[in-house]
C-alpha cells in the first residue's frame, strides 16, 4: 500500500484488491460457491436490515404501552375480606413482576422482539412530541446504518481476508480524505467520539517525542505539558490524562486574545518559557479552528512556529477545518502547518453515525500497535460507513454541501450585524483579510486566510445599543421626550439574559429550519447560536426563502425589544411615583415588568388576612384588565404575592394610559368588591335579624294561644271548638337591600307583588302602599320590634314564617359597573326609636369594627 493510503498499525502490507492469488490446480471448485454465497448474504442482510429501518422509520408516537403502564395504587378496604383479596392481588402482581425479571424460557420469533422494540420507541410522554419520533433517512443515510451491521458480518472473514478488506477499505478513505482536506499522504484512525480521538492525538504526541514510550512509559518524559485556548473546552484533553495517568496539572489553560478572541500566542510563549524553566516538557498544542461556542479560529502560522521551535506537536479540532473541502487549488497542503487534525464528517453532512476521523502524519513506530486489543477491527473496519457514505455523496456534492452551510453563516453574520440592537460575538468573516470567502477558494491555497474567510458559527444577543456602526461614524442614543434613556445592559444583564432568551424562543417557533440555541456565554451572558454543521441526521441547511424569512422575524421582533426597553424605564419612574401602585420584581419574566395595586394605607397593615384579600384584590383586577388588552397577565413577585405582568409593547404604546388603566380598573375593582363586601355582611346581619324575629314571635304565639293548642290530638279538639285568628300566624320577613331594614310580608302575600317605587302606581290612584307592621334595622342591636307609622315603599329579600308558603325574592345586587353608594334610599321613621337606618358605607365601618 502506498502512503498515501496507510492506515494505522497496518500488521503487515496487504496484496492489491485488483490482483487475485492464483489458486493453482489443486484449489477445488467450491471456492466460487463460497464466494457467491456470500454475496447473497450480504444481500439478504441488507434487505433485512432495509425492512427493520423502514419499520422503524414509520412508527408513530402512542399512549404508554400496557407493559409501560403505571400501575394503580390498591384502594383502601374496611372489612377483611377486601383486605384478603387485596393480599392476594399484591402476591399475583409480585409473582408477575419476579416473571418479568427473568429470561423468557421460550424463544421469541423475531417478529415479535420488533415489535417490541416498536412499542418502546413509540413510547411517549409528552404532547409535544411530533408523530414520528424518529427522523427519515434519505439514501446516504440509509446506506450508512446498513453499513453497521455489514461490520459485523464481515468480522466474521477469514483473518487474511478480513485483513484484505480492512486495508482496502480504510486505505480508500483515507485517500480520498487526503485528497479533499488537502492533506498529503496521511495516515488515519476511525474514532467513535472526540474524546477517543483526543487520547489517540496525546499518544501519537508522546510517541513522537519520545520513540522510547512503550518501554520506559510515562516517567520517560519528564511532566509532559499541555496548551488549549480557554475557547475550547477541556473535558476531552483531561479524559486523555485520566486515561495515561496524567496529573490534570498537565493542561494549561492559555487566555484568549482581548481584540481577536483567539489564543493569545504571546501568552503562550510566556507560559512555555516557564514550564521548560520547571523542567516540565512542552508537549500538544490543540488549536480551536472553529470549535468554541463562537466560532474563533486561531492563527495556525504563529502555532506552527512556536511548535517548531519547541518541537511540539500541533493539532486542530473544529467546524471550520470544513473550509478546506471548498479550496479548489491542490498545490498547498495542511499537513506543512498541522500535525493531526480531527474531522467529524457526519455532523457536517448531516449522516449519521459516521466515525471521527483523525488524520495525521505517518508515524513508523511499533509502539502505536500496542495500544489496540484488536489492530484490524479496532479503528479501520468502522471505516467503512464513511466508505460507503463517500462515494454516495460524490466529491462535488460534498464540496457544495460545504460550501452552502459557511455561505449561510456569512449571510447569517450580514443580517445580524446590520440589524439595529443586535451584536456579532462571532468570528467575523473575513477580519483579517477582509476577502470574502468565494475570493479566498479561487486564489491560491492560504490555510490561514481560508479559516479566517469562513465562519462556521454565528453568535449574536440583543444588547439593546442603538447605534449603527458606518464607516467611521455611529449615530448617537437617543433621549425621550422626558430625558430617560432606555436601559442598558451594563446594570441590567439578568434582564437582558431575559430578553435573549425570549427572542430565541420567538426565533426557533418562527424559524423552523434553522436549528438556533440559546446558550450561556461566560463574558457576555445569553445569546442565540446557530451552526450549520451540527446537523442531526437527515437536515438540510436553509434555502434563500429562510434566510428572508429570517431578516424579517428578527428585523420584527428586534424592534418590540428595542420599544419594550425604551419605554421600561419611563415605566418604572411612573410607578415609583405613583401613590397605589409598586413595582415588582420579577426575575424570570422578560416583559416590561409587574406592578402590584395597593389601595392607600393598605402597607401599614400587612397581616396574612390583608395579605389573602390584596391577592383576591390584584387577581381580581387582572381579570378584568384582560377584558380590554391582552398585554396584562397574572404574575406573582417573589414575596409571593400576586401582581399584573406587562408583556412586550411596541413604540406606540402610551406607557401612561396603561398605568392609568391599571388604577382606574383597580379602584374599580376596590369599590366594587367593597359594595359586595358591605352587602354580604349586611345579608348575614339580616338573617340574623330574622331567625331572631321569627323565633320571638313564634314563642310569643306560644304563650298567647296555649300550650293546649300544639299538643297533639288534644290541640286540634281545641282549635275546632275555639278555632284561632286568621290573622294571628307569624308573619315572614324580607330583607330591604336598599334601607338595610328586615321587614315583615304581609304586603307581599296581599297583593300578590312586591312593593317597591316601581310597583306603587299598580295600586288605586287614592291610596299607598301600607306599612310593614314588622321592621328591623339591620345595622342595631337585637331589640323588639320597632312599629312605624310610616308606609315606605321597599324592595326586600323575603325570609317565610312559620305556617305561610312564600317565594324566596330577592332584589338584584348592583353591577360590577355600579362602584358607587350613592343610588336614592327610603330611610324609615318610627314613632317608637328615631334612629334612621344605616346607609351601606355606615354598614361597612360598622363591619371593619366588628
Amino acid at each position: 500500500m502506498s502512503a498515501a493510503g496507510r492506515s494505522d498499525d497496518d500488521p503487515g502490507q496487504s496484496p492489491p484488491v485488483d490482483q487475485e492469488p492464483d489458486p493453482g490446480p489443486s484449489t477445488p471448485a467450491v471456492a466460487e460457491i463460497a464466494a457467491s454465497s456470500i454475496r447473497s448474504g450480504l444481500a439478504e442482510l441488507e434487505l433485512r436490515s432495509s425492512q427493520v429501518l423502514q419499520r422503524l422509520e414509520n412508527v408513530k408516537v402512542s399512549s404508554t404501552p400496557e407493559k409501560l403502564k403505571p400501575k394503580s395504587k390498591p384502594k383502601s378496604h374496611e372489612d377483611g375480606e377486601d383486605q384478603q383479596e387485596q393480599d392476594q392481588q399484591d402476591e399475583g402482581e409480585a409473582e408477575d413482576q419476579q416473571e418479568e425479571d427473568l429470561l423468557p424460557a421460550e424463544h421469541r420469533v423475531p417478529s415479535d422482539i420488533l415489535k417490541s422494540l416498536e412499542q418502546l420507541v413509540s413510547y411517549t410522554d409528552s404532547d409535544d412530541d411530533p408523530e414520528f419520533p424518529l427522523p427519515a433517512l434519505d439514501d446516504v443515510s440509509h446506506l450508512a446504518l446498513i453499513s453497521h451491521s455489514i461490520v459485523a458480518y464481515l468480522s466474521h472473514l477469514d483473518r487474511q481476508q478480513l485483513l484484505r478488506v480492512t486495508n482496502s477499505i480504510s486505505g480508500d478513505a483515507t485517500r480520498w480524505l487526503g485528497t479533499l482536506f488537502h492533506f498529503a499522504q496521511p495516515a488515519s484512525s476511525f474514532h467513535a467520539d472526540n474524546a477517543d480521538a483526543v487520547l489517540r492525538t496525546v499518544r501519537l504526541a508522546i510517541v513522537a517525542r519520545c520513540p522510547g514510550y512503550l518501554e520506559g512509559g510515562i516517567p520517560a518524559l519528564a511532566q509532559p505539558t499541555f496548551y488549549i485556548s480557554e475557547n475550547t473546552t477541556p473535558v476531552r484533553l483531561q479524559y486523555a490524562c485520566r486515561q495515561l495517568g496524567i496529573p490534570l496539572e498537565a493542561i494549561k489553560i492559555i487566555p484568549e486574545h482581548s481584540q481577536y478572541g483567539t489564543m493569545d500566542v504571546a501568552l503562550l510563549q510566556k507560559q512555555i518559557q516557564q514550564d521548560v524553566a520547571n523542567s516540565r516538557t512542552p508537549l500538544l498544542v490543540v488549536a480551536d479552528i472553529g470549535a468554541s461556542l463562537c466560532g474563533y479560529v486561531d492563527n495556525l502560522l504563529r502555532l506552527r512556529d512556536v511548535c517548531k521551535a519547541h518541537n511540539m506537536w500541533l493539532h486542530a479540532s473544529g467546524h471550520g477545518l470544513a473550509a478546506l473541502v471548498c479550496a479548489q487549488q491542490n498545490e498547498g497542503h495542511v499537513e506543512e502547518v498541522l500535525h493531526s487534525m480531527a474531522l467529524n464528517l457526519g455532523s457536517w453532512l448531516g449522516v449519521p453515525s459516521l466515525p471521527i476521523v483523525l488524520l495525521h502524519r505517518p508515524l513508523l513506530n511499533s509502539a502505536l500497535s500496542a495500544f489496540e486489543s484488536d489492530p484490524i477491527l479496532s479503528r479501520r473496519l468502522n471505516a467503512l460507513s464513511l466508505w460507503t457514505s463517500l462515494q454516495a455523496l460524490g466529491r462535488k456534492a460534498i464540496a457544495e454541501r460545504l460550501h452552502v452551510a459557511f455561505q449561510t453563516c456569512s449571510i447569517l453574520f450580514e443580517i445580524a450585524s446590520k440589524c439595529e440592537g443586535i451584536r456579532v460575538l462571532s468570528h467575523t468573516p473575513g477580519a483579517q483579510t477582509g476577502a470574502s470567502l468565494s475570493d479566498i477558494i479561487q486564489s491560491p491555497f492560504d490555510v490561514q486566510a481560508l479559516f479566517d474567510a469562513a465562519a462556521p458559527v454565528v453568535a449574536y444577543q440583543f444588547d439593546g445599543s442603538t447605534t449603527i456602526p458606518l464607516g467611521s461614524s455611529a449615530v448617537a442614543v437617543p433621549e425621550t421626550a422626558d430625558g430617560l434613556k432606555p436601559l442598558e445592559k451594563i446594570n441590567n444583564a439578568s434582564y437582558f439574559d431575559r430578553l435573549n432568551s425570549w427572542l430565541g424562543q420567538i426565533l426557533q417557533r418562527d424559524c423552523p429550519n434553522f436549528d438556533f440555541e440559546v446558550i450561556e456565554h461566560p463574558t457576555h451572558g445569553s445569546c442565540i447560536r446557530y451552526c450549520p454543521l451540527e446537523l442531526g441526521l437527515g437536515e438540510q441547511p436553509p434555502s434563500s426563502e429562510n434566510l428572508e424569512s429570517f431578516a424579517q422575524s428578527l428585523e420584527a421582533h428586534v424592534d418590540i425589544l428595542r420599544a419594550t426597553i425604551k419605554h421600561k424605564a419611563r415605566f418604572i419612574h411612573l410607578v415609583e411615583r405613583s401613590e397605589v401602585l409598586r413595582l415588582v420584581p420579577l426575575p424570570e419574566w422578560a416583559g416590561m415588568g409587574g406592578v402590584r395595586f395597593v389601595p392607600e394605607g393598605w402597607e401599614s397593615l400587612l397581616t396574612d388576612q390583608a395579605k389573602t384579600e390584596l391577592n383576591k384584590l390584584n387577581i381580581d383586577l387582572v381579570e378584568a384588565l384582560k377584558s380590554t388588552d391582552n398585554a396584562f397577565s397574572l404574575g406573582e413577585g417573589t414575596d409571593g404575592l400576586i401582581c399584573v405582568r406587562f408583556g412586550m409593547v411596541t413604540h406606540e404604546t402610551e406607557v401612561e394610559e396603561l398605568l392609568d388603566l391599571v388604577v382606574t380598573v383597580g379602584k374599580s375593582v376596590q369599590e366594587n368588591s367593597r359594595v359586595l363586601d358591605t352587602m354580604s355582611e349586611i345579608v348575614k346581619k339580616g338573617i340574623e335579624a330574622v331567625t331572631a324575629d321569627l323565633q320571638r314571635e313564634s314563642e310569643e304565639k306560644l304563650w298567647q294561644e296555649g300550650i293546649l293548642r300544639h299538643v297533639p290530638v288534644v290541640g286540634r279538639v281545641f282549635n275546632w271548638w275555639s278555632p284561632p285568628a286568621k290573622e294571628s300566624g307569624i308573619k315572614g320577613r324580607s330583607l330591604n337591600l336598599t334601607q338595610g331594614v328586615v321587614e315583615s310580608t304581609e304586603n307581599i302575600y296581599k297583593y300578590h307583588m312586591q312593593m317597591t317605587g316601581a310597583t306603587a302606581h299598580q295600586l288605586p290612584a287614592n291610596r299607598s302602599p301600607p306599612t310593614p307592621m314588622v321592621q328591623t334595622p339591620v345595622g342595631a342591636p337585637s331589640s323588639p320590634p320597632v312599629f312605624p307609622t310610616v308606609e315606605p315603599v321597599s324592595p326586600g329579600v323575603q325570609a317565610s314564617g312559620a305556617g305561610e308558603e312564600t317565594p324566596a325574592q330577592a332584589d338584584a345586587a348592583p353591577t360590577p359597573t355600579q362602584n358607587h353608594v350613592d343610588h336614592a334610599r327610603t330611610v324609615s321613621q318610627s314613632s317608637a326609636a328615631s334612629s334612621s337606618v344605616p346607609e351601606l358605607v355606615a354598614a361597612n365601618s360598622a363591619i371593619n369594627n366588628n
